[in-house]
């Protein structure tokens, strides 16, 4: 009868601990059911599902194991696994699999704590935990340090439930926490979205044509009370260029010129370029200013509004149709259509109630540094970590990017 025996080495790493055991195990034709293994600070961790074969006997194949290891310098345990214990795994496998991500500029005891006990409330079981952000000296650390952990987990769970509290949790402990599914779509996205100013860029440009136009504290408070959501967009917005009547173009270039890059946008924009994916900006804000950073990042798609000039100063209109939450989330169908993709395949990232469209058809929404609003309606946040984060919700390590 096959014999089912759970192997754990664990001990300092060393290459060819992987190869030895295994060649131990050919010899006598078990098959390896499960295997898994880890590094942590050079300590390894490897464990291996066998199923010895009625042919060979336990003992002798154990006994080989043991003293192998011995002469290696780690240690090995045996446990007994029944059929009806490997019966109950294998029923696992058909249930449920998602990717709960938490970020931070450093993670802490208590923020792994709180992710795992709301996962554990809600039946979830750990398969795995992954260090996707790198390796960080002590003397290091510093506002733009990157940490992101990953866990696997499989069950069923209440997807609403589980999300509030990972919000709260997010709040509670100044961190992110994303929890999406682990589908093939997770790994095959292939066109991210951008709203412009306050995501791609750290300012609102029509606050600084209103600076230049002298009528900055009245559009900058109709500009908040729209990000806010408290104003229809497009009214609000069609308010704020009204009031830069009479401005002199010759100022957009300058303020082109000067416009605070959001961190991390360059290194996250070179990255998805590198590894296919295509971008878009898709903005209420001006088409001037999304040429200007398309130059710049090497963005694909520009759509936004085209700002109206009359002998080269601003007539306080915009000319066609109003780039708001409803034609945002169209013009992501549109393109995700025109590079034959599914929406499952696409990402949109942005901070204000307008963009809450766009974030909703998405296959992965992310509201980045967004009002509170936007973070609750949201099904995913970045806010403790620059634009690059987004990587880590796609899986990647740093060890992949540059």
């Amino acid at each position: 009868m096959t014999e089912l025996v759970l192997i754990r080495i664990t001990g300092a790493d060393k290459p060819g601990v992987t190869a030895t055991i295994s060649s131990i195990l050919a010899q006598y034709e078990v098959t390896v059911l499960d295997i898994g293994q880890a590094e942590i600070h050079d300590s390894l961790s490897l464990g291996i599902l066998a199923a010895i074969p009625s042919t060979a006997e336990a003992a002798p194949v154990l006994k080989d194991v043991l003293f192998r290891i011995h002469e290696m310098g780690l240690s090995v345990s045996f446990t007994p696994v029944t059929p009806e214990s490997y019966e109950h795994w294998v029923a696992g496998q058909g249930k449920p699999r998602h990717i709960i991500t938490l970020l931070a500029r450093t993670i802490q005891a208590d923020a792994i704590a709180r992710v795992t006990s709301i996962a554990a409330e809600h039946n979830l079981n750990i398969d795995q935990i992954s260090r996707l952000s790198g390796r960080v000296p002590l003397d290091k650390q510093s506002e733009t340090t990157r940490a992101c952990v990953e866990f696997s987990v499989r069950g069923e769970a209440n997807q609403t439930a589980m999300r509030a509290q990972f919000l709260e949790a997010a709040n509670d402990l100044n961190v992110d926490i994303a929890f999406q599914e682990d589908d093939v779509y997770r790994r095959t996205r292939r066109l991210v979205c951008f709203d412009m100013d306050s995501t791609l860029i750290e300012t609102e440009v029509i606050d600084e044509l209103a600076h230049a136009a002298g009528v900055g504290e009245q559009v900058a408070e109709i500009t908040e009370r729209a990000m806010q959501g408290e104003l229809d967009f497009t009214q609000s917005f069609e308010q704020r260029v009204a009031l830069l009547k009479g401005l002199n173009g010759d100022v957009l270039q300058g303020i082109a010129e000067r416009l605070p890059v959001t961190e991390g946008a360059e290194r996250l924009i070179r990255n998805l370029k590198a590894l296919g994916y295509k971008t878009a900006i898709l903005s209420g804000g001006f088409t001037y200013f999304g040429r200007y950073l398309q130059s710049q990042l090497g963005i694909d798609y520009v759509y936004a509004n085209e700002l109206e000039m009359e002998g080269n100063v601003v007539t306080g209109r915009v000319t066609g149709r109003v780039v708001d939450g409803q034609r945002k989330a169209e013009l992501l169908r549109e393109l995700a259509e025109r590079e034959g993709i599914r929406l499952e395949q696409t990402i949109a990232v942005g901070d204000g109630a307008n963009d809450l469209p766009m974030l909703s058809v998405a296959g992965l929404g992310i509201a980045f540094r967004a009002k509170p609003l936007v973070r609750e309606n949201a099904k995913h946040a970045i806010s403790t970590l620059g634009l690059d984060g987004l990587l880590y919700l796609l899986g990647y390590h740093d060890r992949d990017i540059h």
